[in-house]
């Protein structure tokens, strides 16, 4: 052991004349502990909403959605889905068809946003069929018409085209599979009497529970070809959905599959459609580590406190390290070694509570919230391992800053003046 590591252990350790010194260092680890314990946890609250969001968003939804710049659809989606599905990085494509729509049953209706989709296709870019929880997706496969099935399956009403509602928004309707609801779409018939609206009635086939509130709340699922029946368009859809390799590079994918697929058409990914939701939590956690490291700051001033009335109180053991041959940067290093130990005992202590607590948080689910506000139904708890680096070198840091001043006062005793009446 360095001897000057040794001296300071050994301060550390011994009994003091002033029991006020003992105590403020105390409080310096407890306070280095609880700071750098609430930032690990702050950081796995706010790495645990955007990691656990972006998982459900992307098992939902596609990683690049390409689109016409016209709003005339997409005629040869199936040539083009199949040709684009083998670009670099492309692992799947799929085609599509949005549209805004009122969902109503009896007195209940609510607006929905209606997919088509090709099951077949669908698998391969999303697990919106996978979370089925209720009734069966079976119906929508091209494979499977309705008349097939059984009729616990089929319902009361095995005529009309089948639907999968999201949980909320089935609740909010009333609906159950096997029951009907009824579709109006704005994209009506144009008559002498001016546009009306296009109705049709389906018939619940399924519920889905994806765990975002979003997609539970609005989304609803029907067939490619239903949908263009609803939209009387006969054979087009409105966007083709990817799925790569990296959701990372969303951007330059987007931009390779636009000139693959040539003039006229424009992509989107979901990094520039969730832009405002993950920059809003990279903000949120920005401002919670300046806010938490302000108790590491606290904690730092107790080191300096304890530190400078711990030189004050050693004066003449300094004076006889220096008579010994100690050199003033000798000295000036034991009070440095002595608070950046105080500040990795506080920060071992504090990483061992912080992760634990954030492990047993996010295990048992300790704290519930409102999907229809955060759109999770617990806090989501997501420790990382560099966080706990990020977090020890600031504390460790912060305190190596609070041991300059009172080191420098160490080493500027003079032995004469200290030993003067002993």
């Amino acid at each position: 052991m360095r001897f000057e590591l040794f001296i300071a252990s050994r301060y550390l350790r011994a009994k003091r004349r002033q029991a006020v010194i003992g105590v403020i260092t105390a409080i310096s680890v407890v306070g280095v502990a609880a700071g750098v314990a609430s930032l690990i946890i702050a950081l796995a609250i706010t790495n645990g909403f955007r990691q656990d969001l972006q998982d459900r968003l992307l098992s939902a939804t596609s990683h690049v959605q390409l689109e016409r710049i016209a709003a005339d659809g997409i005629h040869n989606y199936v040539e083009l889905t199949d040709r684009l599905s083998h670009e670099p990085h492309v692992i799947a494509a799929a085609p599509a068809m949005y549209e805004q729509v009122m969902i109503s049953r009896g007195a209940r209706a609510s607006v929905g946003l209606l997919k088509g989709i090709l099951p077949q296709y669908e698998r391969k870019v999303s697990q919106l069929l996978s979370s089925v929880k209720e009734g069966s997706a079976a119906e929508l496969e091209p494979t499977a018409p309705t008349a097939q099935l059984p009729p616990a399956a089929a319902g009361a009403y095995p005529a009309y085209p089948p639907i999968i509602l999201g949980k909320d928004l089935a609740y909010n309707l009333g609906a159950q599979p096997g029951e009907l609801v009824l579709i109006t779409s704005p994209q009506g018939e144009i008559t002498p009497f001016g546009l009306i609206p296009k109705y049709e009635r389906f018939r619940v086939a399924g519920i889905m529970q994806t765990g975002f509130f979003d997609y539970d709340n609005a989304w609803a699922l029907i067939r490619l070809s239903d949908a263009q029946q609803l939209e009387s368009e006969p054979d087009i859809a409105s966007v083709i959905e990817f799925k790569i390799d990296d959701i990372y590079r969303a951007p330059q994918v987007g931009q390779e599959l636009e000139q693959a697929a040539g003039p006229g058409f424009q992509t989107t990914n979901w990094m520039e459609q969730n832009r405002a939701l993950f920059r809003a939590l990279r903000l949120e956690r920005v401002v919670t580590f300046i806010t938490i490291a302000l108790i590491v700051f606290v904690a730092a001033l107790n080191i300096l406190i304890s530190l400078i009335m711990m030189v004050m109180e050693k004066t003449r053991d300094i004076a006889v390290l220096m008579s010994l041959g100690a050199r003033k940067r000798q000295v000036q290093r034991v009070f440095i070694a002595q608070g950046v130990l105080i500040g990795i005992v506080g920060t071992l202590f504090g990483l061992i509570a912080g992760y634990l607590l954030a492990w047993a948080g996010g295990h048992y689910h300790w704290i519930s919230l409102s999907p229809e506000v955060y759109s999770l139904d617990y806090v989501p708890f997501a420790p990382r391992a560099l966080d706990g680096l990020l977090v020890a070198a600031v504390a460790i840091g912060v305190s190596f800053i609070a041991t300059i001043y009172p080191s420098r006062s160490a080493a500027r005793v003079f032995p004469a003046e200290a030993l003067r009446y002993e």
